[in-house]
């Protein structure tokens, strides 16, 4: 079994036995734990949350960030099937969508317990090519001002030339997973509900990429937008931490 606070792929901040229910956090790309640092506190008693913590950032510094989608979430696959002895859902921001529902794909690949919902925020479905262009290759004034059309990068580290010079190498490569991943539709869908998340104000992401997401799922879908843009689960955080606990509340109701 893990330890109840942390191992080195998921970390859970606070440790509850008496939750019916893990909810598995996925970060986007350049983040660790601290990007859902403030959700386990506002979900419900009975979510206990554990939250993807990748190589080559805050206690991982010092590994290599691995540059493949899908080699990443077989990692993880390994590492949560001791944590897959209750109820389960996922919830991936960014990269981490994508991340999440790579490693769905690979627990059902294996016959191993899939989420019952599986959060994908501010990501288009795979099956349709991001419009956007490649930036992991530009040179490193062109990848931050590249950056800075995300809007997901503090003032304070982009103005720290030595805060951005850890943070890159994680960066470049998480970009490098996200924009050289190839999906492969020769896979059934999923059987677990989906739930897609969407900024309102999100420049790079329309409602028709968001929406597409519903042909994975054999389980239902459903799409939530919310004020803001491409980080809206910071700004409008609060909304969406209830949302995801009002769609576990009504799922574990029925059964």
């Amino acid at each position: 079994m893990l330890s109840r606070t942390s191992n080195q792929w998921f970390i859970c901040p606070q440790p509850n036995s008496g939750a019916e229910t893990r909810l598995f956090l996925f970060p986007y790309a350049g983040g660790g734990p601290p990007a859902f640092g403030k959700w386990p506190a506002a979900l419900p008693f009975t979510v206990e949350s554990w939250i993807a913590h990748y190589p080559g950032r805050g206690s991982r510094y010092q590994e290599p960030p691995l540059k493949e989608l899908v080699a990443l979430a077989e990692r993880l696959a390994q590492a949560i099937q001791p944590v897959l002895d209750q109820p389960f859902a996922f919830f991936g921001h960014s990269m981490g969508a994508l991340l999440a529902f790579e490693l769905a794909r690979q627990l059902q690949r294996q016959n191993l317990p899939q989420p019952d919902i599986l959060f994908l925020s501010a990501c288009g479905a795979p099956a349709i090519p991001d419009p956007r262009r490649a930036i992991h290759a530009l040179p490193d004034a062109e990848f931050l001002v590249a950056l800075q059309d995300f809007n997901g990068i503090p003032a304070e580290v982009v103005d720290s030339p030595e805060l951005m010079e850890l943070l890159l190498p994680a960066l470049r490569a998480d970009f490098e997973a996200l924009e050289m991943y190839r999906y492969r539709a020769s896979e059934p869908a999923l059987d677990c509900r989906i739930v897609a998340l969407g900024g309102l104000e999100d420049p790079g992401l329309d409602r028709e990429r968001l929406e597409a997401w519903q042909q994975h799922s054999n389980a239902g879908f459903k799409a939530l937008f919310f004020p803001g843009d491409h980080f809206f689960i910071h700004t409008a955080r609060e909304a969406v931490v209830a949302s995801v606990a009002a769609e576990l509340s009504a799922l574990y109701a029925k059964n």
